[in-house]
């Protein structure tokens, strides 16, 4: 045995190996891209002292142009990775300067024996060489773009991969030998969740939805490229860092599904004009319509469609009339005919449909609300669906063990973040995959059981500030309400000293409040792993109006908690959706948005109980009443630009204006004067103010980042003179891949 010295340093529960590079929490493995591990190993090994910018990007890229945004993205995902919280800090941000490292390190040296003599181990370069490599732009010999790979150069990718199939047979009989042996023999532990995690793909942008091709050596999987403005399906080889795009519609493609011959890949196509499955060959070529269905809206994160495992049908989700909630049906690729499988009676309906690997069960999530699901199964010869889970959390998709055993989830279950759980397909309590980390995404199997491929998701949602002059023009804006979970929602008190906000800092969705300047900051309650928000002052200021998913039945509902905190009361009982609340002038009463006739419209109801009563007739989903208590100014939900009023006392509903498609975002807020509200332009975000007096739109502002688009986040101070929105300072998504996977 040869004798080695074991380089590492030790933080907290951490140790960071210098020797094979890894990162290990209490002896588990964490995965780390490699450029997060040189990042974490910079800062760590900076003696506490302070790293500009300009210096981690010189040591982390030496020969690469990056931009400030890649760093931050690398600390983030560190921050998130260490799970530090505002008690036990690692990593401090020192503002218009740089980072520190502010926990206490050890550096230690031992001398040991390697684990597994007679066997040659690669070397740290030959590893690094097979990881997928970051994507930036080289100073020299840059990569060609992964959108214009020819099929030609991929077909010629996958004949060098048949014509050594047999050596790479003899490597897999050598790897699971060496596997049984360590299995049997070896000391350490058995344990299921030892794997090793590595990147798949490192592009800018949003990459998800992986789908293993049936041999398991390629993956297709759902980009929005590198500037994030349009999802296409593409597929690549492990092992080699360039794509194949198979799509180039300027519609957005997602769900991607292999055939079981591994020739074709079917995915869904949403546009204005409707939604649709495809199918398109593997190395690219023409497409063919499979069916179109009622429009999508459910988030694209499952993935899923999925193909019966002999080939001929696909499991989508469909339903009859826009009434109904979305069903199950097997689809005949060969005559285009469906048949249903599910038949819910309420709520979104049936979602992410997955054939288990043996052909006998479909599993799936059916959706009472948006955020709100459980895991069901249904035999695909016919019957009863059973429901496997019972706690109405957030669902983001699925997959099946090879055995067809087990099925494996996304989901909220024990905070605010989405992990990873399995579970028996018989039923059985959920068990944590604790050596996957948070953020997890859409799990793919492959077929051979032995890879498991997610999505690790980055988003990082921040409170900033802009102050106006007496003209109403924004100087440059402050961030002021931070973390590195997502913070959104803010209201200012009445009084202006106070600013409320949800976070999930504190492990699951809450309500916090702050001080005006962003200091002192105080969880008045914590929902779990219920979906939270849009928290409302009332005018007098003791109260806070929010809405959550924390009722048994999982509908989202309207509460109310003191300012000074307490127990919340439930203010809304029906079982149909009840969500964003706003308060009437005089304090008494709530508006918010409800489906409880149908279709999503605006409710009224007293505080101290009482009957409610609807306002709108044809649409809406949020609003704020008049200062002068004389009209309500609504929009209409996603889907529907513009802001409209109604007269309180009855009359026509009207549109107000729909410039630059306000109201389509939930960033806006009435004032005496007019409608401040944030507009999407090509050109980027922009704060804009309609004026109730000329009807005319003039510029307030231009945001520097994209603003949260599923929560609200604009409030504007009492005086008039500040307003507050919530931005996304960091967002992304890539796929990794756990080897070993049982």
């Amino acid at each position: 045995m040869h004798q080695h010295v074991k380089h590492f340093y030790q933080f907290g529960p951490f140790h960071l190996e210098l020797t094979d590079r890894t990162l290990l929490r209490d002896g588990q493995f964490v995965p780390l891209t490699p450029k997060a591990y040189e990042t974490l190993l910079v800062l760590v090994e900076s003696g506490g002292r302070i790293l500009d910018k300009e210096e981690l990007l010189q040591k982390i890229w030496p020969d690469t142009f990056v931009e400030e945004v890649s760093l931050a993205k690398k600390i983030s995902v560190l921050r998130k990775t260490l799970g530090e919280d505002l008690a036990h800090p690692y990593i401090e941000t020192i503002p218009r300067r740089g980072y520190r490292f502010v926990a206490s390190v050890q550096e230690v040296r031992q001398e040991g024996k390697d684990q597994y003599p007679g066997i040659e181990t690669p070397s740290l370069p030959e590893l690094e060489a097979r990881q997928p490599l970051e994507s930036e732009t080289r100073l020299a010999n840059p990569r060609p773009s992964p959108a214009t790979i020819s099929r030609a150069a991929w077909g010629a990718q996958l004949l060098r991969i048949r014509r050594f199939w047999p050596a790479a047979l003899l490597g897999v009989a050598f790897v699971a030998a060496v596997a049984f042996w360590q299995s049997v023999w070896s000391p350490r532990s058995q344990s299921t969740s030892q794997f090793r995690a590595v990147p798949l793909t490192s592009f800018q942008g949003r990459e998800w939805q992986a789908a293993f091709s049936p041999s398991g050596n390629q993956i297709a999987f759902m980009w929005d490229g590198p500037q994030g403005d349009n999802p296409d399906i593409y597929i690549k080889l492990l092992g080699d860092e360039t794509p194949l795009r198979l799509t180039t519609n300027p519609s957005a493609d997602s769900k991607p599904a292999w055939s079981p011959d591994g020739n074709f890949i079917a995915f869904l196509r949403q546009s204005a004009e409707g939604s649709a499955f495809y199918l398109i060959p593997a190395l690219g070529g023409a497409e063919r319509k499979l069916a179109d269905i009622s429009p999508y809206r459910i988030p694209s994160l499952g993935n899923s469609p999925y193909f019966s495992p002999d080939g001929k049908y696909l499991a989508i989700p469909d339903k009859s009339t826009a009434e109904q909630p979305m069903s199950l049906f097997l689809l005949s690729l060969e005559t285009g005919e469906k048949r249903r499988l599910t038949s819910p009676s309420a709520g979104n309906g049936d979602h992410y449909p997955a054939f288990s690997p043996d052909g006998k069960t479909l599993a799936f999530v059916r959706v009472g609300s948006w955020s709100t699901g459980d895991l069901y199964v249904v035999p695909v010869a016919g019957g009863e669906s059973r429901r496997l889970t019972f706690d109405s959390l957030t669902i983001s998709g699925l997959a099946w063990t090879s055995d067809s055993r087990e099925i494996l989830f996304s989901s909220r279950r024990g905070g605010s973040t989405v992990n990873l759980w399995r579970m028996p397909a018989a039923g059985g309590p959920p068990r944590r995959v604790d050596t996957i980390g948070k953020d997890v995404v859409s799990p793919a199997v492959s077929l051979q059981g032995d890879r498991l491929a997610y999505t690790q998701t980055l988003d990082d949602m921040n409170i900033w500030r802009v102050e106006l002059d007496s003209s109403r023009r924004g100087k440059p804006a402050v961030e002021l309400i931070a973390s590195t979970f997502s913070d959104h929602g803010p209201d200012y008190s009445p009084d202006g000293s106070s600013i409320v906000f949800a976070s999930g800092r504190s492990g699951g969705d809450g309500i916090w409040v702050c001080t005006s300047d962003g200091s002192a900051p105080r969880l008045l309650f914590d929902c779990g792993p219920y979906v939270t928000g849009t928290p409302r002052w009332s005018p007098d200021g003791r109260w806070i109006a929010y809405d959550s998913r924390s009722g048994s039945a999982g509908n989202p509902d309207i509460y109310l908690v003191s300012a000074n905190g307490g127990q919340p009361r439930r203010l809304t009982t029906d079982t149909a959706e009840d969500v964003v609340p706003s308060w009437s002038r005089d304090g008494r009463s709530l508006y918010f948005g409800s489906t409880r006739s149908g279709s999503m419209q605006i409710w009224k109801a007293p505080i101290g109980g009482g009957t409610a009563v609807q306002i709108t007739r044809d649409g809406g989903f949020e609003c704020f009443e008049s200062p002068d208590g004389k009209h309500l100014y609504y929009t209409k939900g996603r889907g529907s630009p513009g802001i409209w009023r109604v007269s309180l006392d009855g009359g026509e509903e009207r549109l107000i204006t729909d410039h630059h498609q306000a109201g389509l975002w939930r960033y806006w807020r009435v004032v005496d004067e007019g409608i401040y509200f944030d507009s999407a332009t090509k050109a980027g975000s922009l704060l804009e103010f309609f004026s109730f007096a000329t009807a005319q739109v003039s510029d307030v502002a231009r945001l520097a980042k994209g603003l949260g688009r599923h929560a609200p986040g604009l409030a504007v101070s009492p005086d008039g003179r500040s307003i507050l929105y919530a931005q996304v300072d960091q967002s992304g998504s890539d796929l990794i891949m756990a080897e070993g996977f049982r």
